[in-house]
This record gives C-alpha cells, sequence and structure tokens, in this order.
C-alpha cells in the first residue's frame, strides 16, 4: 500500500506501511518513504535503531553510512550525510526517545531534541538496515497543550487498542500540525506487532474492523453519518467523504468526533441520550482512511472542520503516546 494525504484525517500509511517510491532526503523536511531487503554492507561498528541519535550527536557518520539501505545511499551520498548531520546537531546535547513503533514490518522510532526544536526520524529494517532517517523543525502549542477538556473521557472501546497516531508533537501525531485536529488520535488493534492477519486487501483480516466503539462520558448524540461505504480493497480511500461514518456527542460544550465507522453499525440517532459506555457503533474503514480503525478527538464545536481540538483529559490520568498499547477498564 502507498498512500498520502494533505487532510490530517485518515491514512495511517503515512512514513509507517507505505511501499515503494519517495525520496530519501535529509537536506529538507519531506516525508519520505523506502524500503528494502538489502543487508548492511559494513559491521566493523556494532549498530542497534536506538543508537542513531548517539552515532548522529558524536559523528560517526562514515559508520552510520556503512548501515544504509542501497535505496537510501542512492539519494543521499555520505558527504551530504555528514553535512546536513552536523548542521543538524548544532546546539543539541540530547536527542530524547519520543516514540517507538514496531508494526506490519516496520520499525519506525522518533527522537526530540533537549531543546524541543528538532525531531529525528528513523525506519529500519529488520536487520537493522537504515532504510529512512528524516530530520524536522518541530513548533508547540503552549497555549494550548496543556488546557485539557473540562470532563474527563474514558476510552471508547473495550480491550487492548495499538496507538497510532497521538501525542503532541508532528513526529507521533501527524494530526497536530492542523489545528483542528491537533490533538486527535488513531487507534488499531494489534497481534505480534501486526494490525491484520491474512488478506491485506480485506477489511475482515483486520483485528479492529468490526469492534464496538463506546461513548467516552454521558451525552447527547447531535450528529450521525451511517450510509458510506467501507473502503475495500484495504488501501483505496474516499477524500471526498473524509470523516465517513461517524458520530458526534455533545457532553456540554465539548463535543467527541467518532469517525470511520462501519457502515450501518451506528446505533443512536441524533437527540438519543448516551451514557459513558454505551455502545455506539463499530469500527470501520469508511471516508479516507486507509485501514480500520478509529479517530477519536474532543473539539469545541459541532463541526468537526470549523472548530478547535481541545487536549483530551482521560480517566485515570491516562496519556496515550504512538507505538503504545492502552487497555480499556471497566
Amino acid at each position: 500500500m502507498s498512500a498520502k494525504t494533505v487532510l490530517a484525517i485518515g491514512s495511517l500509511t503515512l512514513l509507517l506501511t507505505a511501499c515503494g517510491g519517495g525520496k530519501a532526503d535529509m537536506k529538507n523536511n519531506e516525508k519520505v518513504e523506502q524500503t528494502s531487503s538489502s543487508a548492511v554492507e559494513s559491521n566493523e561498528t556494532m549498530f542497534l535503531p536506538d543508537d542513531l541519535p548517539n552515532f548522529l550527536l558524536k559523528g560517526n557518520y562514515k559508520e552510520m553510512y556503512a548501515h544504509f539501505s542501497q535505496p537510501l545511499k542512492d539519494e543521499v551520498s555520505e558527504t551530504e550525510l555528514a553535512e546536513t548531520a552536523k548542521e543538524f546537531t548544532k546546539d543539541i546535547r540530547t536527542l530524547n526517545k519520543a516514540s517507538d513503533m514496531q508494526l506490519n514490518g516496520f520499525d519506525r522510532r522518533t527522537w526530540v531534541s533537549d531543546a524541543g526544536n528538532k525531531g529525528l526520524i528513523g525506519m529500519f529494517d529488520p536487520d537493522g538496515t537504515i532504510s529512512l532517517i528524516q530530520i524536522q523543525e518541530l513548533t508547540s502549542s503552549p497555549e494550548t497543550d496543556t488546557k485539557l477538556s473540562k470532563h474527563e473521557y474514558a476510552l471508547p472501546f473495550e480491550g487492548d487498542w495499538f496507538v497510532f497516531w497521538g501525542g503532541e508533537n508532528v513526529l507521533v501525531n501527524y494530526h497536530y500540525e492542523v489545528e483542528i485536529q491537533r490533538y486527535a488520535y488513531d487507534f488499531i488493534q494489534a497481534k505480534e506487532n501486526y494490525s491484520y492477519k491474512g488478506d491485506q486487501l480485506k477489511n475482515k483480516s483486520y483485528y479492529a474492523f468490526g469492534k464496538n466503539i463506546l461513548a467516552p462520558a454521558d451525552g447527547t448524540i447531535v450528529s450521525v453519518v451511517n450510509d458510506i461505504k467501507d473502503n475495500e480493497p484495504v488501501g483505496v480511500m474516499n477524500p471526498n467523504q473524509a470523516t465517513g461514518n461517524n458520530v458526534v456527542i455533545d457532553h456540554g460544550g465539548e463535543y467527541s468526533h467518532l469517525a470511520h465507522l462501519k457502515k450501518g453499525s451506528i446505533t443512536v440517532k441524533p437527540g438519543d441520550k448516551v451514557k459513558k459506555g454505551d455502545i455506539i457503533g463499530l469500527t470501520g474503514n469508511s471516508g479516507n482512511t486507509s485501514e480500520p480503525h478509529l479517530h477519536f478527538q474532543i473539539s469545541d464545536g459541532v463541526d468537526l472542520f470549523n472548530s478547535r481540538s481541545i487536549p483530551v483529559r482521560w480517566e485515570n490520568g491516562l496519556k496515550p503516546i504512538q507505538g503504545e498499547t492502552i487497555t480499556a477498564t471497566e
């Protein structure tokens, strides 16, 4: 599968499950996609994925370059690596782990500088080969990052779920750069580091598909869309109906948005009162989505595209971050 979207809601493939073309270039902030099964050409220096920031900070460019995949070497020379890395690491004392995600055969890790203004993304093949390296300037929104929702919300599902996108920078949450979805989450289910078993083009192969989605708090249903076809084959998206089948719940001036639900599965209608934990529908793959998942956010308005996203005050002090598996408790 290979997919990109300008609109933040939807695609899960960005910088993770995409296969094929894309330019690996450390000299800018393009989102890069590369995969390779080529072996590391030199084993003179021991290298593990978590060593990447230390190699950069210590200037071990030659050793690091030896662990680049061949497609990455074809795009970035050792000289370009050294020049760009020197500029990037200037004034950086440490690069701290932000997320760690192994899923569907990919290993994606991110780090943030001690000042919080620079980010590093690395993707690795199973043998440790570096298949992608990306640097990025980071911006923050301190005026809103700490202004949590006035209400407390429960996880809108049952059992164990994987945080695909979630956090307060674009490395771990690509929604972050778009104000209307800055604090949104994308949740999937995974087993043994895979989100599916069997034919990856079939919705029924995905662990998340058809699972119960719950009201995260008491409220009143204000909007429902329930008639949009689920995308199949998986990977073919519907950008014209970005949120797909969705439910919006009014929690008293704060609105939960639950998107990409399964066609015909929604059990509520506008005006209905719901209690926390009530089933409202099933996970689907409708709208601008590359695989079955739940898009969840709290906003200050009913219309997701004309409202501001609000940081979620989760029950039990939960703070989901990309790469984590979180468990909903009764």
